[in-house]
């Protein structure tokens, strides 16, 4: 046999141990190859290693368990957290050619009895459980005697009180360990922060395990958020309807807050020629799970849901995911948007939000039962979801920072990629509004503290007129310091008390504060703050434009329709939603007061410099025209 001069034949140098998990994958799932950890996270399990893996989504995660339970001996037992996400599973394995099978709730004591034939007869590669089942009477004395290849945990991160979607349930497979020990675990999630990592080892007791967290990166979602105009309801589902609209064609999702919510939309858009369901808990399971069925099999479909939707289904086309309200964190957030762009063409993700959406989920987080730790730290990500979702950085960027990669780029793709928002720096407003907040002992909500820096307060006592805040924000209109704290309520500067219904403002994080006070700490926010107006009652700014609705005469509309057709070019060229360009809002402004120069342009709310610099000359051309 021929040596290479290291003294090793050439037989050895050419043996690859991962060959026979190659061709597995090349033979049941028609890959070539593996991809980003996937290699060295099977050839772990294959050696033995317990391993936590946080793979995004569609990233593979299932692959990293389903090959070695097929190449070592026994069966995988795999624990899933929904019926759903196991009949997908087990259903795709089947149509690869592996055998799998499934023992939940919803199969008759004839198909269990079945399935628990095939275990003991050997023929089975995968078995899937829920956590519920695997604590039923007798079934872990019954895994007992089955020899297992690999024990699989899959969405991990509902073993973590620090996670997002926390269930007691998953705690107990912590035990697993001792009952099994010479089969190795794997325990894997698409987001999991550096605490819930630690949190998933110590529960499962996985301390030896090896640990592998694959970049966040999702090159083909396009990012985008919008500040919601109001708390009206029907204007944010007609915004949604519109986004559906210029999606026609395309199967995507809408996350909702409510089952009502879900109904609701799923009707306007049927009612526009769309093909919609609406999915929640409501629904009895095989009434969700025909649902689901249909959505699986469609082309072109939109499921309008509540959180109850979407784990782990794989559906590969989805191209859009819709938050009609956004989630309670970056981890929700970036597991929902992930369930877009599977099969990785382009794909995009786009989040309504506002003030009244984080107060929703204060309430509910306060309503939660939790450790007062806990608790607190989940108030913390629903600050940084919102400060994400209201600040200018680039948003992949700040959701991968937020799972701790350190060496990030811009994306190049998002709505602040392509248009980088100007902020505007609101330090001095904000230090105003938090030393309102504090002068009036934090008894008052925004009406009243606004009331108090514009000095509008009627019947104002003379213990209040006297302190050095009164009226020292004159200068700003009501909606301009309603911007400014709504902002700091997302920053987690202010808080509110919500007082039976009648939400009171109090200083938030007092560090933080105390940092914004010296100036140590700026304060930005996305647009202009705009000025008291003395000729209108509410002292805001008269509104000009107000988009398509408005009323404008012939040759306004005229322009109006031009721009639109000029925006929607522009916007097909570079493969964004038009409203990144211009809102409709905009557009109207500009054909109303058709400007003839930049600096006349430069004048209409939603223009900023770099708008300016990249479409002014177009714009004026079309105006011309």
């Amino acid at each position: 046999m021929p040596h290479n001069r290291d003294g090793m034949t050439n037989a050895a140098i050419r043996f690859d141990p991962l060959e026979p998990a190659r061709a597995l994958l090349r033979r049941h799932w028609g890959h070539p190859d593996f991809r980003g950890l996937q290699a060295d996270i099977v050839a772990a399990v294959l050696k033995g290693r317990d391993v936590l893996a946080v793979l995004p989504t569609g990233g593979g995660k299932s692959v990293c368990y389903q090959i070695p339970a097929v190449l070592r001996a026994g069966i995988g037992l795999v624990i899933s957290p929904l019926i759903a996400l196991m009949t997908d599973q087990v259903e795709a394995m089947r149509q690869q050619g592996i055998r799998a099978a499934r023992l939940d709730s919803g199969l008759s004591a004839d198909a269990r009895a079945a399935v628990w034939r095939e275990v003991a007869a050997g023929e089975l590669d995968l078995l899937y459980v829920s956590p519920e089942g695997l604590a039923a009477p007798g079934m872990l004395e019954r895994l007992k005697g089955v020899t297992l290849s690999v024990i699989a945990i899959d969405e991990a991160h509902c073993v973590s009180q620090w996670g997002h979607d926390f269930r007691p349930d998953y705690r107990e497979l912590g035990k697993l360990g001792a009952l099994f020990p010479s089969v190795p675990r794997i325990a894997v999630t698409a987001t999991a922060d550096a605490r819930t990592r630690d949190d998933i080892r110590s529960s499962l007791h996985l301390d030896d395990a090896l640990v592998f967290v694959d970049s966040f990166a999702r090159p083909n979602l396009r990012l985008s958020a919008e500040r919601k105009e109001s708390a009206s309801r029907a204007r944010t589902d007609a915004r949604v309807v519109e986004l559906v609209e210029a999606r026609r064609g395309l199967s995507g999702v809408v996350y909702c807050g409510s089952r009502e919510g879900c109904e609701r939309l799923a009707g306007l858009l049927n009612a526009k020629g769309l093909t919609a369901l609406a999915y929640h808990a409501g629904f009895e399971g095989a009434e969700r799970d025909r649902r689901l069925a249909q959505f699986l099999a469609a082309d072109a479909m939109v499921m309008v849901a509540t959180i109850a939707f979407g784990m782990g289904v794989d559906k590969p086309d989805v191209r859009f995911v819709i938050h009609a309200d956004p989630p309670g964190s970056l981890e929700a957030y970036w597991q929902e948007i992930g369930r877009a762009g599977r099969d990785g063409e382009p794909a995009d993700g786009i989040t309504l939000f506002g003030p009244s959406d984080i107060s929703w989920a204060l309430r509910r987080l306060d309503g939660k039962t939790m450790p007062e730790q806990v608790k607190a730290a989940h108030l913390v990500k629903v600050r940084r979801l919102f400060a994400m979702l209201d600040g200018g950085t680039c948003r992949p960027e700040a959701v991968r920072r937020y799972f701790g990669e350190a060496e990030v780029e811009r994306c190049g793709v998002c709505d602040n990629c392509l248009a980088k928002p100007e902020m505007i720096d609101a330090t001095e407003a904000a230090q105003k509004a938090l030393a309102a907040v504090q002068r009036l002992g934090e008894r008052f909500g925004r009406g009243r503290v606004i009331d108090h820096l514009t000095a509008r307060t009627k019947d104002v006592r003379p213990d209040e007129s006297s302190l050095s805040t009164w009226g020292i924000g004159r200068d700003l209109a009501p909606a301009a310091w309603r911007d400014v704290i709504d902002h700091l309520l997302f920053e987690g500067l202010l808080s509110e008390d919500y007082n039976d219904g009648k939400p009171l403002l109090a200083l938030g994080d007092r560090d933080a504060v105390r940092a914004v006070y010296r100036g140590e700490a700026r304060v930005a926010v996305r647009r202009a703050l705009a000025a008291y107006d003395s000729t209108t009652r509410s002292g805001d700014p008269r509104r000009r434009g107000a988009g398509a609705s408005i009323e404008l005469p012939d040759s306004a509309r005229s322009r109006f329709e031009a721009l639109r057709a000029w925006r929607k070019a522009r916007a097909a060229e570079q493969g964004v939603p038009p409203y990144v360009i211009f809102h409709d809002r905009t557009l109207a402004e500009i054909a109303a007061s058709a400007p003839r120069s930049h600096q006349a342009l430069a004048a209409i709310s939603g223009i900023g410099q770099a708008k300016l610099d990249r479409y002014g000359d177009d714009v004026l051309a079309v105006v011309r025209a």
